[in-house]
């Protein structure tokens, strides 16, 4: 497999695969860039859990079907951006495990998390989106 982008965690920055991401992702010469929007935790029919487990559990993988779409899978996520409600340090948790299911020990792409006040959707407790490298 054609490797797309290469992660980059520079000394002088702490070690952030922890928390489930890298701090840069350089894309490699003769690759193409693909836009994912942001995908929460719905299911086919549009029906959201209440649970935030189960959202969590549902976006990387409506994620991974329009990832799909485009020829690409997950080791073609360069960065995440991950948008949660009522955000809290056992949330980021939940967040970070289902990362860890999706990418298992490779590195994660970078990332950016923004706490929200309010969703796009009622109901709906996380959304994640996606900027990809693959190849041309």
């Amino acid at each position: 497999m054609t490797k797309t982008t290469e992660p980059i965690n520079p000394p002088g920055l702490y070690e952030p695969k922890p928390n489930g991401y890298s701090h840069v992702a350089v894309a490699a010469p003769g690759t193409r860039l693909v836009l994912v929007s942001g995908h929460g935790g719905e299911n086919e029919d549009g029906t959201l859990s209440a649970d935030f487990q189960t959202q969590v559990r549902q976006a990387p993988g409506n994620m991974t079907i329009a990832l799909r779409a485009a020829g690409a899978g997950p080791q073609h996520v360069a960065r995440l951006l991950a948008l949660l409600l009522d955000h809290t340090e056992e949330r980021l948790h939940v967040f970070d495990a289902e990362l860890d299911r999706v990418w298992g020990d490779a590195s994660k792409p970078a990332c950016t998390l923004i706490p929200l006040p309010r969703p796009a959707l009622d109901g709906m407790l996380l959304e994640i989106e996606a900027t990809l490298v693959v190849p041309a």
